[in-house]
């Protein structure tokens, strides 16, 4: 028996384009501005963690402190300008040699914008904040956070696994958060054979902020900063 195909009235139909169209350029006009006012930020690197870490907690201190260090050690520290961990990294950056950028995106709970930025970038879409967190960045840091914390794991590891950024330091610190995902990793996807094992070396997990550091410039000492043309056609393609 045929389908019957249900369409929109011609009316309706235009409504729904004109939405849209106006939603795509909302997207563009958020890389333009990401694009102009990050094209000078070069060895930046990304802070991810929980929106709901209190002041007073230890990983709020680690997070503060791997971010200072980064900072006096040249690198630009991009986090989601928000509370929590992401206020850690703002701060310790701030308080350094180089500049600290928050990339900012309304929420109805948790966010708002903290005051250690040199660089505040607003953004209402997820997708174009996602990208602008990777295309400047030569390396990644996670502590331990949420939902949006492993959205952007994933994403990151995936976006490295196949080939569409360059193999860049990607470090998890909190060996006692972290660990049962990793078991899990192996236990489930690596047992199944959904990821090779080669994918499971694509972290590092680490706990104290020098250790931080040093794998990451330890990392460089070894791969130029500047991407070759075949990554920046890599990074074209995000």
């Amino acid at each position: 028996m045929k389908k019957k195909r249900t369409t929109r009235s011609p009316s309706v139909r235009d409504a729904a384009l004109a939405r849209e169209s106006w939603r795509v350029l909302q997207i563009m006009a958020e890389f333009v501005d990401g694009f102009e006012r990050l094209v000078d930020v070069r060895q930046a690197v990304s802070i991810f963690g929980s929106s709901r870490v209190a002041t007073d907690h230890p990983d709020y201190a680690i997070a503060e402190a791997i971010a200072r260090r980064l900072s006096d050690a040249g690198y630009t520290v991009v986090s989601g300008g928000g509370p929590g961990i992401m206020e850690a990294a703002n701060k310790g950056a701030f308080a350094g040699a180089s500049p600290s950028v928050g990339l900012n995106i309304g929420l109805p709970h948790e966010q708002r914008r903290n005051g250690y930025q040199d660089i505040s970038i607003n953004f209402r879409h997820f997708y174009s904040r996602k990208v602008m967190f990777v295309k400047y960045a030569v390396a990644f840091v996670f502590l331990p956070g949420g939902f949006g914390t492993l959205d952007e794991l994933a994403e990151v590891l995936t976006l490295v696994q196949t080939g569409k950024t360059p193999r860049v330091p990607i470090v998890l610190v909190g060996v006692e958060f972290w660990t049962g995902l990793l078991a899990w990793l192996r236990a489930a996807m690596l047992a199944r054979g959904m990821i090779g094992a080669t994918d499971l070396e694509l972290v590092r997990l680490l706990d104290k902020p020098g250790e931080v550091v040093d794998a990451i410039e330890g990392h460089y000492r070894e791969h130029p900063f500047a991407p070759t043309s075949e990554q920046e056609d890599m990074l074209a393609c995000l």
